[in-house]
């Protein structure tokens, strides 16, 4: 499985098989300078409609689109979608969010979309294990970087990838991954923005893989 960032909560996502999904597709405009989404995909996930986060329009192909919870099975995967919020107000100030957990080629997935609390016990029970986590860490309009660290905590992933935070691309007033990573070990900076993983051969201890956009 290969997983290329984007940009923002943007991923694509490619199976073995050469299924394609992407996650969160951003709109260019208002803070977000990425490049253009350029890419084909079989499956989009929305975690929640806000621009920067459901221009599904921009992704060529004919994919099918996931939004809100519950259970749904597309091309041979199954997603489960876990109602959270925006905020720490219940939705007050930002509305809901979904996370979403599924399984690609034996690696268990969870992305966080602008989850914007720590979880409760009953959404950790929902999300169960997690292979490879992909989570906002620039605070502001999401959960900040000791939140996050909360999260990660919860969860206990193998694999943390974070997303959601300022780059020279990104002009939203959020912090950098820098805040996230401070104090903590096993962090590795790509270069690149792709990465391959295979089931059995994740880390035994939690690692943090910062990716650099393809945009």
């Amino acid at each position: 499985m290969k997983v290329k960032w984007l940009g923002h909560s943007c991923f694509l996502i490619t199976s073995e098989k050469g299924t394609k999904l992407i996650t969160d597709p951003y709109a260019v405009g208002g803070g977000i300078n990425y490049s253009p989404i350029k890419e084909s995909a079989d499956i989009i996930i929305v975690s929640h409609d806000h621009g920067d986060h459901n221009n599904v329009s921009a992704v060529q192909g004919q994919p099918q689109i996931i939004k809100g919870s519950g259970i749904k099975n597309v091309s041979g995967i199954e997603f489960k979608g876990i109602a959270t919020y925006h905020d720490k107000s219940q939705g007050k100030e930002r509305g809901g969010n979904t996370v979403f957990c599924f399984t690609v080629d034996g690696i268990r997935l969870c992305h966080l979309g602008d989850l914007g609390h720590l979880l409760s016990q009953e959404q950790i029970a929902s999300v169960g294990d997690v292979d490879i986590l992909f989570i906002p860490v620039g605070g502001f309009f999401t959960i900040d970087a000791a939140e996050a660290s909360q999260v990660c905590t919860q969860l206990r992933p193998k694999v943390i990838i974070p997303m959601h935070f300022k780059t020279p691309k990104c002009a939203y007033p959020i912090s950098d991954v820098n805040s996230f990573l401070k104090g903590k070990e096993r962090v590795r900076k790509w270069d690149t923005s792709e990465i391959e993983f295979q089931a059995g051969k994740l880390p035994a201890e939690s690692e943090i893989i910062v990716l650099t956009s393809a945009s």
